[in-house]
């Protein structure tokens, strides 16, 4: 049973994602350091953050709400992840992890989104008195 956002493990692999991005991009060269590092920090913190804060909100309109701001976080970053592959910012093994991880994090949003807005079934009518 899901009882915190910690529980979920869309959260705990986003989470792992977010230290895994911290770790890489110390790799990068020292003018990134208040853009692209920045960038893609922000936006790696962006996913597990949006994920506890839509899971506290209680409702689930706005827990979709911030499951799809999670989710542009992470396509944001993928953006950001290629173009530091394509600038050749580290090493090429030091980013496949990372976006296999990106891949997987999405997909488990999408997932979460899309039971999130199914329809429920109705709940079974309660059984009268017995006569």
């Amino acid at each position: 049973m899901i009882k915190s956002y910690k529980d979920l493990t869309v959260w705990q692999r986003a989470y792992q994602l977010c230290l895994a991005v911290y770790k890489v991009t110390k790799e990068f060269p020292k003018e990134e350091q208040y853009w692209l590092i920045s960038q893609i920090r922000r936006a790696a913190v962006s996913v597990p953050s949006n994920i506890a804060e839509g899971h506290g909100r209680k409702t689930r309109v706005e827990y979709i709400h911030f499951l799809y701001v999670a989710y542009g976080s992470i396509c944001e970053l993928e953006t950001q992840v290629l173009l530091t592959e394509d600038l050749n910012y580290v090493g090429n093994g030091s980013l496949e992890s990372v976006k296999n991880d990106i891949g997987d994090v999405e997909r488990m949003l999408n997932g979460l989104i899309m039971s999130l807005k199914a329809p429920r079934p109705l709940a079974p009518p309660a059984p009268g008195p017995l006569s």
